[in-house]
């Protein structure tokens, strides 16, 4: 009789603990200083002016493709901010370090009138099964008063990463910033 007591008891804990959800991380994507000291020289600024990304990459939850034509998406891991608007941030703040000082125009700051745009096109950003992190995309340069790219780059990169959200967020961060050192290099040999 006593033992029917405690039946619904233990129950109702068991159910208690089956409710609890595992923790929410968040992760973010961070400038990468370069490894020389910023030695290119342009002539007009420059500003990262729009980065486009896929809708399937462009999502609070951060994604691991697993094959071909599959991803993995995390419901713990997540992104601080839509990862478009944080590659533009970083990718800005790595060309401020590698290009001599004013020479950057930072996203949503006023720019001179003869500023050039970057326009940054990602086709694939992200960790895959193989335990690497890939970048795919090109990025082309718009001089001031015109629309048509005044010249256009590829991009194809690959990092080696931790098996964990905070590694694939740093291989991620390393490669935008191997990104700002090839768009700095471009744009000094351009002149």
């Amino acid at each position: 009789m006593r033992l029917r007591r405690w039946v619904p008891l233990l129950l109702a804990l068991t159910l208690a603990d089956c409710g609890t959800s595992p923790k929410t991380h968040y992760f973010t994507l961070a400038s990468v200083p370069p490894s020389e000291p910023a030695k290119a020289s342009i002539a007009a600024p420059v500003t990262v002016a729009a980065v486009h990304v896929p809708p399937a990459l462009d999502r609070s939850e951060m994604l691991r493709r697993t094959g071909a034509n599959s991803v993995e998406i995390s419901g713990q891991a997540l992104w601080t901010a839509p990862l478009g608007e944080m590659i533009r941030r970083v990718l800005s703040e790595d060309l401020a370090a590698r290009l001599p000082r004013g020479k950057v125009v930072l996203p949503d700051a006023p720019a001179p009138a003869h500023t050039e745009r970057i326009v940054v096109a990602i086709a694939q950003f992200g960790p895959a099964a193989d335990g690497k992190v890939a970048l795919d995309g090109s990025w082309s340069l718009l001089r001031s008063g015109r629309d048509e790219p005044a010249l256009r780059r590829d991009i194809s990169l690959t990092a080696a990463a931790a098996a964990d959200p905070a590694g694939e967020a740093a291989a991620m961060s390393r490669l935008l910033g191997q990104v700002a050192t090839r768009i700095a290099d471009t744009l000094a040999e351009t002149r």
